[in-house]
């Protein structure tokens, strides 16, 4: 387990920092820029007001729940941030129980919790950029998952489906756990099937741009035969030959906001109800007009 911890000014009896534990693969952190914008993001708020953050990278959410035991216990933070949100979450409840204040990232629309939340709309995203394609004729689209217990891997998923249900097409979803190796070899899985798609979305850039090596491995070219749209927004996807298409959100401002939900707890104040910013499909020369005969 890694873990990080920066000094800030804390008084007597105040910590004087904020936690955050991620439960995934540590290798990961190093090539997704997603965290990395969200964490600055967050920490910049904070350290304003002489707050810190105690980042700490577990394998799973069990051990992230004993993190959150081991940090009450002690008093080592005013109140934790909780992301990536699960089907039956556990994290919630456990908080509640250890009278760790928390603010729950990503909740949806129609997520009624309790606990304070800076909620997502997951699902128009991937409707524009199902729009996108359905407008350049695209009709056989595959989407390259995150982990399908995620509740924004769900919604983004049910979004999906729904809007080819409506246009009269089936997509084809496989699941991916963000790295560049499920990105690679799920991509080359869909591009060998007897009839490949035409169009592919991912749930992050990291698998997008790694799909779009694999595509170029096989001899399929990038926008030619295969059209491409990555979650998330970065450097990598401008900088990837063709640039990708993305649904990009600003990512440092979204900690921000997380922060500003965060402040409003520890000051004992009441919490607002906040968004992200409002992500959007943003073309790019990964994607062009179908050139496949659609057989719907």
């Amino acid at each position: 387990m890694n873990a990080s911890e920066h000094t800030g000014t804390a008084g007597a009896g105040f910590s004087g920092a904020v936690g955050l534990v991620l439960a995934r693969p540590a290798r990961l952190l190093g090539i997704e820029p997603f965290f990395m914008e969200f964490i600055a993001g967050i920490e910049e708020r904070l350290a304003e007001r002489g707050l810190s953050l105690l980042l700490h990278v577990v394998a799973d959410q069990e051990a992230e729940i004993a993190a959150y035991r081991r940090w009450a216990e002690r008093g080592l933070v005013e109140a934790v941030v909780v992301v990536n949100r699960t089907v039956g979450d556990r994290r919630p409840a456990v908080l509640r129980e250890l009278e760790l204040p928390a603010v729950l990232v990503g909740a949806g629309s129609g997520d009624d919790t309790p606990v304070p939340a800076v909620r997502t709309d997951d699902a128009g995203p991937v409707r524009e950029a199902l729009a996108h394609l359905l407008d350049l004729g695209h009709r056989r689209i595959a989407r390259v998952s995150g982990p399908a217990g995620l509740l924004h891997t769900r919604a983004r998923t049910g979004a999906l489906v729904e809007g080819c249900r409506k246009a009269g097409i089936e997509p084809v979803v496989v699941e991916g756990d963000y790295s560049d190796e499920s990105g690679a070899r799920l991509t080359a899985e869909l591009l060998r099937r007897p009839e490949p798609p035409t169009a592919i979305l991912y749930d992050n850039d990291v698998m997008a741009v790694a799909g779009l090596g694999a595509a170029k491995e096989a001899g399929v070219a990038v926008p030619g035969r295969l059209s491409l749209i990555a979650w998330d927004d970065s450097t990598m996807c401008r900088l990837a030959s063709p640039p990708l298409t993305t649904m990009s959100v600003d990512v440092h401002q979204y900690g921000v906001l997380v922060a500003e939900s965060v402040l409003e707890l520890v000051d004992g104040l009441p919490v607002a109800e906040r968004w992200s910013p409002t992500a959007r499909c943003v073309p790019r020369s990964s994607t062009a007009r179908c050139a496949v005969p659609s057989t719907a």
